[in-house]
């Protein structure tokens, strides 16, 4: 083939993938002045949230008294910033709503990183909790150096924690980019709407889900594999899914739910103080004080002849 063949070749390939994305891809464009929050920088303010509530542990800063002060100051601006223009972009992305114009969205991005900022020393109190439920539930645990930087469990806590947090004040879309970061390098899928109280702990996590209407007492402690997930999908008389109705099971005070258990729906209670085995499957409440297990009748026995 020659130069020019290959060129025209090149030249028309690019023609169809331009009229392909113009034509059948419309609802995947973006043309808007307006840039949409980006995934690199909301990663950026997650890792600078670590800095902040974890001195000395990530960063490359070293750390001493004399310092700390400016070092945790420094850390907060940049946090703020950069909060700030992405949830700009986010309250000016297209939506149901009446667009807001530049000023007023970074008005109201300034009263969110206010808010936020004012909540982090109550974020603080209910991760450190979260680090001692962690220590308190894992006997293989050494101290919270340990847990901070290395469980997979608790990484996706501290994350959710943080998202929550903006998924209360409303701002679209960033929380969720938080979390599914978290998702992608945990195993762990917790939405930013659930609701979580203090000294929570997953341990082990991969292929732990959370879902958006699910709501967690204090002292939960959960393992591997469970999905805390929705029984259907209401719809409308339209066919259309009802969004936001409670679709997730709520879980009481002092609950334990082992590796690979499945509960699911809105009016799915499990009371306080109960134990959920392993590969249990759950879609009606259980009373407290409950220990669900699978019937050892239903295990399978068979012992294999050694030869000699």
């Amino acid at each position: 083939m020659s130069r020019s063949d290959l060129r025209e070749q090149t030249l028309d390939m690019i023609e169809q993938v331009v009229e392909g994305v113009e034509t059948r891809g419309n609802k995947m464009l973006h043309l808007s002045m307006n840039p949409l929050p980006q995934k690199r920088e909301v990663i950026k303010i997650i890792r600078t949230c670590q800095e902040v509530l974890f001195p000395g542990y990530f960063g490359e800063q070293e750390l001493y008294r004399g310092n700390f002060r400016y070092h945790l100051g420094d850390r907060l601006y940049a946090l703020a910033r950069a909060l700030r223009r992405e949830v700009t972009k986010a309250f000016l992305m297209p939506s149901d709503e009446q667009m807001p114009s530049a000023a007023e969205a970074e008005d109201r991005a300034g009263e969110v990183v206010f808010k936020f900022m004012s909540e982090l020393p109550s974020v603080l109190e209910t991760v450190v909790d979260d680090v001692e439920a962690a220590y308190d539930g894992d006997p293989a645990a050494s101290g919270p150096v340990e847990i901070i930087m290395a469980y997979p469990g608790f990484k996706a806590i501290y994350t959710y924690r943080i998202a929550n947090v903006l998924y209360r004040l409303k701002v679209p879309l960033v929380p969720r980019i938080m979390t599914e970061f978290a998702h992608n390098e945990t195993g762990v899928d917790i939405h930013p709407g659930a609701r979580i109280g203090r000294h929570f702990f997953i341990d082990h996590g991969t292929g732990v889900v959370v879902g958006e209407t699910t709501d967690i007492a204090d002292r939960v402690k959960l393992y591997q594999g469970v999905t805390l997930g929705a029984l259907s999908f209401p719809k409308d008389e339209r066919g259309e899914l009802i969004r936001g109705a409670k679709r997730h099971p709520t879980i009481e005070e002092n609950v334990v739910i082992y590796a690979g258990a499945t509960i699911l729906g809105g009016d799915t209670v499990i009371g306080r103080d109960s134990v959920i085995g392993g590969n249990v499957w759950l879609v009606t409440s259980v009373e407290p004080d409950t220990r669900v297990v699978l019937s050892r009748s239903q295990l399978a026995y068979e012992v294999t002849q050694r030869e000699e």
